[in-house]
């Protein structure tokens, strides 16, 4: 039996499962079986966890399809609204993680029992890498774009409607198309934007190992760093995707971004695993 607890933030849901917990079991074999929506537990991937000080954790994410993900925005929220349900945490304190990007300080700034427990937290998501980048697809299809990076890889692409088509294809084909692309050895996120003013953005995401998704933090942090370095927009912005909305405040080149939102625990569990 594999005990686990189940979060999401913005709909962008996981289960954390303790690396004590997971034992001896493969851990790309346990994500595969646990996340799979109809014969599994259901979610975007496993956070494993393991305490390493009173207030510190080290976690590493496994995706649905078992590939190994740098770091989550989103999965790392979740994890520190479950250390602040363990530790009774209160607003105002502060939780480090380490992910496979580097360690990651979250300060949780509300809590709420309403319904079940969600925290409110901003997680410093490191200084992003960007460029201006073009990506030309098979058949010549140029798809011109951002290359961010926020501890894991995106490029982020500018649409100007509202069904966040390129080239009059569904962004989720062309998304698909761009995730495996030759120009991404070890595959990318992509992100759609479309600037609805100076502070707020909607985007839509692809994720690499999930595909189609209601959420990323990661994904809100390259949309906002494009954003905010091209496309006149201001900080902080207010970034909205079909699982809610998220804030990114940053100060731009080499200064740190923050990401805040929610993060809900869903349930707590144990799954048949053999």
């Amino acid at each position: 039996m594999i005990s686990f607890t189940k979060a999401h933030a913005c709909g962008n849901d996981f289960l954390i499962v303790t690396e004590e917990g997971a034992g001896g079991f493969n851990r790309a074999d346990l994500a595969r079986r646990l996340c799979a929506r109809s014969t599994g537990i259901g979610a975007d991937g496993i956070e494993f966890f393991a305490w390493t000080g009173e207030k510190s954790g080290r976690i590493r994410l496994h995706n649905a399809d078992g590939s190994i993900a740098e770091i989550s925005g989103n999965g790392t929220r979740c994890v520190a609204a479950w250390m602040a349900h363990t530790l009774r945490s209160q607003p105002g304190e502060h939780l480090e993680i380490v992910t496979d990007a580097g360690p990651r300080l979250c300060r949780i700034n509300a809590l709420s029992a309403a319904g079940g427990f969600t925290v409110e937290v901003t997680s410093g998501m490191g200084v992003p890498v960007f460029e201006p980048y073009t990506v030309t697809l098979a058949g010549g299809l140029h798809v011109v774009g951002v290359r961010v990076f926020t501890g894991n890889p995106h490029f982020v692409v500018v649409v100007d409607n509202p069904d966040f088509a390129v080239a009059g294809m569904a962004w989720e084909a062309i998304g698909a198309r761009t995730c495996v692309h030759p120009d991404f050895p070890h595959q990318t996120n992509v992100e759609f934007v479309r600037v609805l003013s100076p502070d707020q953005i909607e985007i839509r995401i692809f994720e690499r190992g999930v595909g189609p998704t209601t959420s990323s933090g990661t994904g809100s942090s390259a949309a906002a760093t494009a954003a905010l370095a091209f496309m006149s927009c201001l900080s902080p912005l207010t970034v909205l995707a079909p699982g809610g909305a998220q804030t990114v405040a940053w100060g731009g080149p080499a200064a740190e971004l923050y990401l805040t939102g929610p993060a809900s625990l869903i349930a707590r569990g144990e799954a048949f695993y053999a």
